[in-house]
C-alpha cells in the first residue's frame, strides 16, 4: 500500500519530535522531513511534494497562514492540516481561506491526529469538534488558484486534457491532477458538474 507522505512544520523541536513519535504508530504514514519555519515549509513542500503538511500557525519568517497560501498556489494537490493551540478563532478561519483542508488541536489525541491526516489525504475536510464550535462561521471552501481557474476556463470551452496540456505547456497528468483538485474543492463529480458549478457560483471571475 502506498504510504501517506507527511511534512511537519513547527518551530518547536519537542513538538516535532512528539509528532514523529505519534505518526510512527501508523504504518501507512511516512514522515519525509521536518522544518522549523514557514519559509522552509514552502521550500520543502515544493521540493518533496508531500501528500499532507502538518502546519503550525505561529512560526517565524512566514507564519502558517502565509505558508499555506503559498503551498496551495504552488502545489494544490498537497493538503495542509493546521495544528494549533487555538489562540484566535479568526486565525483558523483565515487558514481555511488560505487553502487549509483541516485543523486539529495540539493537545488532541493521537487517534484524532491520525484520523485527520487520513481524512484530508482522502479529500475530506476535517476540523476537530472543539474548534468547529468556536469558529465565527463555517470554514470556507478553499479558493481556486490562478492555474486552476485557467484550466477550468479551458474545460468550459470544451478543450480536452491533451488540448489544455499543450496550451499551458504542462503534462496531461498534470492537468488531470489539477482537475482532481478542482473537483474536490468545489464538490463536483465530473467535468460537466464542475462547469455548471463554476458558472453558477461565478468562480471564474477575477
Amino acid at each position: 500500500m502506498k504510504k501517506i507522505k507527511v511534512l511537519i512544520a513547527d518551530d518547536h523541536l519537542i513538538v516535532r519530535m512528539g509528532l514523529k513519535a505519534v505518526l510512527a504508530f501508523d504504518s501507512e504514514i511516512e514522515v519525509l522531513a521536518e522544518v522549523e519555519d514557514g519559509a522552509q515549509a514552502v521550500e520543502q513542500a515544493l521540493k518533496l511534494q508531500p501528500d499532507v503538511i502538518i502546519m503550525d500557525l505561529q512560526m517565524p519568517v512566514l507564519d502558517g497562514i502565509e505558508a499555506t497560501e503559498k503551498i496551495n498556489a504552488g502545489l494544490p494537490t498537497s493538503k495542509v492540516l493546521i495544528l494549533t493551540t487555538f489562540e484566535d478563532p479568526e486565525d483558523i478561519h483565515r487558514a481555511f481561506v488560505a487553502g487549509a483542508s483541516g485543523a486539529v488541536l495540539k493537545n488532541g489525541s493521537r487517534s484524532e491526529l491520525i484520523e485527520a491526516i487520513h481524512a484530508v489525504h482522502g479529500g475530506r475536510r476535517f476540523i476537530t469538534a472543539e474548534l468547529d464550535r468556536q469558529l465565527p462561521e463555517p470554514p470556507p471552501t478553499p479558493p481556486l488558484t490562478d492555474r486552476q481557474k485557467e484550466i477550468l476556463v479551458s474545460v468550459t470551452r470544451g478543450l480536452t486534457n491533451k488540448d489544455i496540456a499543450r496550451m499551458l505547456n504542462i503534462s496531461p497528468s498534470g492537468v488531470k491532477a489539477h482537475l482532481s483538485a478542482i473537483f474536490e474543492k468545489i464538490g463536483a463529480a465530473d467535468r460537466a458538474e464542475a462547469v455548471a458549478i463554476a458558472l453558477r457560483r461565478h468562480l471564474l471571475k477575477k
